[in-house]
């Protein structure tokens, strides 16, 4: 009995693998996938740039009658068009990683027999969809941003600069990320807990 826990610590050690190594094999995958990477992230960047595009508009549109209602209901009907546009953009990732899970049935089980847990595939499938969202979100700001900006600028000429607060224009930046970020890994969390509860017998036998 004793001889066999010092062997058992040793396993231990060796299947629990540090998140450098989670890091490097989340590039690695979305490097092969790189297509089907710029599919997931092309759902989160065209959210997060409708999102931008109708907040940025009310930052540089000069201030409005408080009462006006018919402003009011306008701006109530962009949240919810920006929220509906979030959803979608959600189930579309959901679904672009589900079909990744799929293509990588035999990856996922000879990890697994190797001695992954499924922590680790867990981690791994959050890394990936944690950098996919964080680019996709910084660039659907930037498209959203500048889209607007040009616009405005066509529209009011040098106006739009006196009109404009840039300290909103960082803090939506700030809230752009988190939003496409935050979305991004909780569309992954089923397809995660999918690939981690994976047998990994089955999965080798699986012919994709």
């Amino acid at each position: 009995m004793n001889s066999t826990q010092p062997e058992s610590k040793t396993i231990r050690k060796q299947i629990k693998l540090p998140l450098s190594v989670a890091l490097r094999i989340s590039l690695q995958n979305i490097k092969i996938r790189f297509l089907r990477s710029m599919i997931t992230a092309a759902g989160i960047f065209l959210g997060i740039a409708f999102f931008v595009s109708v907040r940025a508009t009310s930052l540089m549109t000069p201030a409005t009658n408080p009462g006006d209602t018919a402003a009011i209901e306008a701006a109530n009907r962009q949240t919810w068009l920006v929220v509906m546009s979030l959803l979608m953009c959600t189930v579309g990732i959901t679904n672009s990683m589900l079909m990744a899970v799929t293509e990588r049935y035999k990856e996922i089980g000879t990890m697994k027999c190797l001695g992954a847990l499924d922590s680790f595939v867990v981690k791994l499938f959050f890394i990936e969809s944690s950098f996919l969202g964080f680019f996709a979100s910084v660039f659907g700001f930037l498209g959203g941003f500048l889209l607007v900006f040009l616009l405005n600028l066509i529209r009011q000429g040098g106006e739009v600069f006196s009109v404009i607060h840039w300290g909103a224009v960082f803090a939506l930046f700030g809230i752009s990320v988190s939003i496409g970020v935050a979305l991004t890994v909780v569309a992954t969390i089923l397809p995660a807990i999918r690939a981690a509860k994976m047998p990994a017998a089955a999965a080798l036998r699986v012919e994709v």
